[in-house]
């Protein structure tokens, strides 16, 4: 994950929901001493963290999965049809892999394991607001080994069974297919520019194209999709 430029930008402003207060006062604590961040509401369940996302208007929202009232999959939908739309953040534990895997798919940024050192957290924080997946090493291989399973296959994570699993990649551009190999490689969008020669707006742009050519509703997502049609092996 890449670190934002911290000169000239304002605050990255975040939002906590978790329903745990030693979780939520841990990570505020982290963030409140990181240069270019500010925590600007926190919640402690799904319902909640939709009604303090509309107030605060965050640019990130580090959701826990599991909480009550509205858990945070469900919470997913309405933080992501906010204006402006909030990138959300999954916390979850190591045994959640497959409740990750639903969320990447509903379109969350990515996940966090709640164990993460600071400089990670912050480093996260950081590259989600910046449009860049946010996944944690430790379980990244089980989710996308889940998500390439014809069998857990949900809306928008690719062809199904009998579907040509190239025809996503038929819509792209040269340059927008080497953008979907990099994606597929895990890197960020500065990592992205540079290997291509080019700039990181216009890697957002050939990433926003990607998506929508490819009906992949996340970077996660289309990552999954260069795998699946061979592009990263």
């Amino acid at each position: 994950m890449t670190d934002l430029p911290l000169s000239g930008h304002r605050p990255v402003r975040v939002l906590l929901a978790d329903d745990e207060e030693l979780i939520r006062h841990g990570v505020r604590l982290i963030l409140r001493h990181a240069e270019g961040i500010e925590v600007v509401g926190e919640a402690s369940n799904g319902e909640e963290a939709v009604r303090t996302a509309a107030l605060t208007r965050p640019d990130v929202a580090l959701v826990d999965i599991r909480m009550p009232v509205l858990d945070g999959l469900a919470a997913i939908g309405p933080l992501l049809e906010l204006s402006p739309r909030p990138q959300v953040v999954m916390l979850t534990t190591f045994g959640d892999e497959k409740n990750v895997t639903r969320a990447l798919r509903y379109g969350a940024t990515g996940f966090l394991l709640k164990d993460e050192g600071p400089q990670e957290l912050i480093s996260a924080v950081r590259a989600a607001a910046a449009g860049d997946a946010v996944l944690s090493p430790g379980v990244t291989r089980t989710v996308i080994e889940r998500m390439l399973d014809g069998d857990a296959r949900g809306p928008g994570a690719g062809p199904g069974r009998g579907a040509d699993p190239t025809e996503p990649l038929d819509a792209l551009t040269d340059r927008e297919r080497d953008v979907l190999t990099l994606l597929g490689q895990g890197l960020a969008n500065a990592e992205i520019g540079r290997s291509l020669g080019i700039g990181v707006g216009t890697v957002k742009t050939h990433v926003s194209a990607v998506l929508v050519k490819t009906g992949t509703g996340s970077r996660l997502q289309a990552a999954v999709l260069a795998h699946r049609v061979g592009l990263v092996t």
